[in-house]
């Protein structure tokens, strides 16, 4: 039996709210920045993952240099849940809409903080990022129960 959803599966959940975790690759010795971010992703509109970071974090930095990254969400309860996916950039565009931004943040965080969030200056010299998944990996450890 196999524990992968299915496509229609794994888009609905990518496109449900998760703390993504990203996952960019460095030159050198060193192992990939992978860090907790917040992304949106809509299949029925363009089958892009889109996050927006500052335009000097390393986060930027190092999906400007690799042209590609990974992300992951997961559900945190059992039966475990999760979507991986990863592919080339295909874009990186300055943030000139706030209100893109206030969406984003709307997704996470509750209305009455999402004016404070965009008050204290979040969005200031960002970028949009957008990535066209590739490859997908899934489980749902929820197929087990039948």
């Amino acid at each position: 039996m196999s524990l992968a959803l299915d496509d229609q599966e794994r888009r609905e959940f990518l496109a449900d709210v998760h703390v993504g975790v990203i996952s960019i690759a460095r030159d050198g010795d060193r192992a990939p920045l992978t860090v907790p971010i917040w992304y949106d992703y809509a299949a029925a509109a363009d089958d892009v993952v889109t996050v927006i970071t500052p335009r000097e974090s390393l986060k930027a930095r190092l999906i400007t240099a690799a042209n590609r990254f990974s992300l992951c969400a997961q559900t945190e309860e059992p039966p475990y849940r999760y979507v991986s996916v990863e592919g080339p950039v295909s874009s990186i565009e300055p943030l000139t809409d706030r209100g893109q931004l206030a969406a984003l943040a709307g997704r996470y965080l509750p209305p009455e903080f999402v004016d404070l969030y965009m008050d204290n200056g979040a969005g200031t010299d960002s970028v949009v990022i957008r990535m066209r998944p590739q490859r997908w990996l899934s489980t749902d450890f929820r197929k087990l129960l039948g």
